[in-house]
């Protein structure tokens, strides 16, 4: 029997947005299958109780999770409130797990309530101080084009929408940055091996440099630009390679 994957879009889109990942998961051997949800409609339980329905749903035993931005914050609270006897390994991308200043800022804007609808309660409730027991790993971007770029000028390294501090996770058992943004992440090439690199092995690639170091900041040399090649370019279009 494959092993199963759960992938989980983020805000403002649906399982679609998963497609590219999901089809090179399948080729590597995965039942990938894409949750959807109604992002701006419903609370975070609701969102997690849904992921909790498809997981029963399934006969492997196991099952890996991937989440991008938001669905990553579904994914920490079904491990918080339906426990992980199930779950094998985690990959979360661009997910603000300790907290969004973006959608902070957003939310009180004039605007703000029409474009985060029921969402908005949950960028006040971060962090998400959870420590998964469950082999986690994170991809970050750095590569600042998004929403964030809008609404305010995000310090420091960031995805265009997740700054890189935001997306550490207590217990995570590796952590890469790439040359991608927000959004690039779904049509990145690079991501996406990089994510079937952690559900085969639990660790990233880092171009063969292996799983973090303990001091957190992972393979990234000292200017802080992660373990990507100088040109920053790939991907199934030409980013993040």
């Amino acid at each position: 029997m494959r092993e199963a994957v759960i992938l989980v879009h983020g805000l403002w889109t649906s399982g679609w947005a998963m497609q590219g990942l999901r089809l090179l998961l399948l080729r590597r051997g995965y039942a990938a299958t894409a949750l959807d949800y109604r992002s701006m409609a419903q609370s975070l339980d609701e969102h997690t109780r849904r992921l909790a329905a498809r997981i029963a749903e399934l006969r492997q035993p196991a099952v890996h999770l991937v989440g991008h931005s938001l669905g990553g914050l579904v994914i920490l609270r079904y491990l918080r409130t339906h426990g992980e006897q199930r779950i094998a390994r985690v990959v979360l991308l661009g997910t603000p797990a300790r907290a969004c200043m973006a959608g902070l800022r957003l939310q009180n804007m004039v605007a703000g309530e029409r474009l985060l609808g029921a969402s908005r309660e949950i960028w006040r409730s971060l962090p998400d101080d959870y420590r998964p027991r469950c082999e986690l790993g994170v991809i970050a971007g750095s590569r600042p084009w998004g929403l964030g770029r809008l609404v305010m000028r995000l310090p420091g390294t960031n995805d265009g929408v997740v700054r890189l501090e935001e997306t550490e996770v207590a217990g995570m058992r590796d952590r890469i940055m790439l040359p991608v943004s927000h959004s690039g992440m779904l049509v990145s090439a690079r991501v996406a091996r990089e994510v079937a690199a952690f559900l085969e092995r639990g660790a990233f690639d880092h171009d063969g440099r292996g799983a973090f170091d303990h001091d957190g900041r992972g393979a990234f040399d000292h200017d802080g630009r992660g373990a990507f090649d100088h040109e920053g370019r790939g991907a199934f279009t030409r980013e993040g390679r």
